[in-house]
């Protein structure tokens, strides 16, 4: 009996080597359209749906495979007596093997100017039917959805057939593809129509198999999602260094996160997801060595970002000590000679900046959490104190809330001149965080800038801050007890803005 295989894609690469390699192994070949087109003038024998269906191609190619002489040919059971009565009586053929990848629907929404119409048009809808009736019959059916595959499927044949095994895991293939590519029709809708679905399904791709997560004993992977979102890891390009750890992943991550605040050229340096220092400054190497000196201590092993080309003295200085991750918009050739002496080091190009942010999502026992970006630095600052700040102030008042904003909670941070000098995080309480971020600036908080994430509860941080020397506080407000603080700091001369709004990072 001759085999069939049915091909319809939309995606042409090496479709036709991949017919013609069917065709050797005595498969018949079917095909619609553009595909039967396209294989026909590259010499594959092939017959068109038609000669199969009896019947035309109609509403502009909406309705061509939706048939029961190609259904009824993928889903019979071989050697069911009943399915193969149906099919004797119907006239019904079998179809061996189906080859089919889908309407480019998500890069038609990609696409710049693209009107709705277009995009209604470019959802499959033949497609994932026939690649459902097929994985559906794996015990008896072939499914191919996978460019990548057409060459394992030959070379199977090769060996004299194609095993269960492979048609099970491309029929699991399949039904990820298909899942995957309803779930971006159905969020492309959610988005434009600015709707909370009661069923939310989220598709990501498999980037990397990593070694371990948080720790050896944990198994983890890294997924991706299609998009563009802004400074994006998967975006970046490596130009050196080993692998990406899970660690690495998400500290890299959150170093990007604070860096995406930024136009002015600024270096951010991250350990364990916090800031350990961020600087701005005239040049990348005037920008790193200020966020270097923010905390020489603590940036050993860490990762460090900038938002400019890395010279060679800039790379220099970077040699100098042990750095797991270096991402920036760029490198000297000089640069990349010093970096690369070290083999392990990660090295990153980023991909441009822009102003795209998804959603952010976390998991939770049970379920997911999800909520909008935080876009925002202050609704209003409302001068509370009977000292005003001044220009200088009022830029490191925004700088702090900049990188505050990117501090575990409760978090404090302590600038002057667009420089961090201490970064309290993740304490129980608030003059916990105070002080650690204190301590650390130590003289150099005279004259500073301290930024908090959330409003004072009690007076006792801004005592803390003015006994240290602290010029001017930004906090939420909104306390009951606002008024103590403001207290506080008209006794000791201490000047406080309030921001009006909390950012809170758990």
């Amino acid at each position: 009996m001759t085999k069939r295989a049915l091909i319809s894609v939309s995606d042409k690469t090496n479709i036709v080597e991949f017919a013609k390699g069917l065709e050797k192994h005595g498969f018949e070949v079917i095909s619609t359209g553009g595909t039967y087109t396209h294989l026909k003038n590259n010499g594959v024998s092939c017959i068109s749906i038609e000669d199969v269906t009896h019947f035309p191609e109609i509403l502009e190619g909406r309705v061509k495979t939706l048939h029961p002489k190609i259904h009824g040919g993928l889903l019979s059971k071989r050697g069911n007596e009943l399915h193969n009565k149906h099919v004797a009586e119907n006239n019904i053929e079998y179809i061996d093997l189906v080859c089919v990848n889908l309407y480019p629907f998500e890069a038609t929404v990609k696409k710049e100017g693209v009107s709705e119409e277009e995009i209604i048009e470019n959802i499959d809808i033949g497609g994932p039917s026939m690649l459902r009736s097929a994985a559906k019959n794996f015990n008896d059916v072939t499914v191919v959805t996978d460019i990548n595959d057409y060459e394992k499927v030959l070379e199977e044949l090769e060996q004299g057939g194609i095993t269960y095994e492979t048609r099970r895991a491309l029929a699991i293939k399949v039904f990820n593809t298909t899942a995957s590519y309803d779930t971006a029709i159905a969020n492309y809708f959610n988005k434009k129509d600015n709707l909370i679905p009661e069923k939310l399904t989220l598709s990501y791709k498999l980037q990397d198999s990593l070694r371990y997560g948080e720790n050896p004993h944990q198994k983890a992977y890294h997924y991706v999602q299609d998009n563009n979102e802004s400074y994006a890891l998967q975006n970046a390009v490596q130009l050196h260094g080993k692998e990406m750890s899970y660690n690495n992943i998400q500290d890299a991550s959150a170093a990007l996160d604070i860096l995406s605040e930024f136009d002015e050229t600024t270096c951010v340096a991250v350990k364990h997801m916090n800031p350990c220092g961020v600087a701005t400054g005239n040049s990348v190497f005037e920008a790193y060595s200020r966020a270097y000196e923010a905390d020489p201590v603590s940036i050993f092993g860490g990762i460090v970002a900038v938002n400019g080309k890395v010279d060679k003295e800039t790379a220099e200085k970077m040699h100098n000590i042990f750095l797991e991750i270096i991402l920036a918009t760029d490198y000297d050739e000089e640069a990349l000679e010093i970096l690369t002496k070290k083999k392990n080091l990660r090295i990153y190009k980023l991909s441009e900046k822009n102003n795209n942010h998804e959603q952010q999502i976390k998991s939770v026992r049970g379920g997911i959490l999800v909520q909008d970006f935080n876009d925002k630095l202050a609704d209003e600052y409302e001068s509370v104190t009977e000292k005003k700040v001044d220009e200088s102030q009022q830029r490191d008042i925004e700088f702090g809330l900049k990188v505050v904003k990117h501090v575990k909670s409760n978090a404090i941070v302590v600038v002057k001149g667009g420089q961090t000098l201490g970064i309290g995080a993740g304490q129980m309480n608030r003059v916990g965080s105070c002080k650690i971020a204190l301590e650390q600036a130590g003289e150099k908080a005279k004259g500073a800038v301290l930024a908090s994430d959330a409003f004072f509860p009690m007076r006792d941080s801004a005592d803390i801050a003015a006994d240290y020397g602290i010029s001017a506080i930004v906090q939420p407000g909104g306390s009951i007890r606002d008024q103590e603080s403001i207290d506080a700091c008209n006794e000791k001369g201490v000047a406080m803005v309030f921001s009006k709004i909390r950012h809170f990072k758990h």
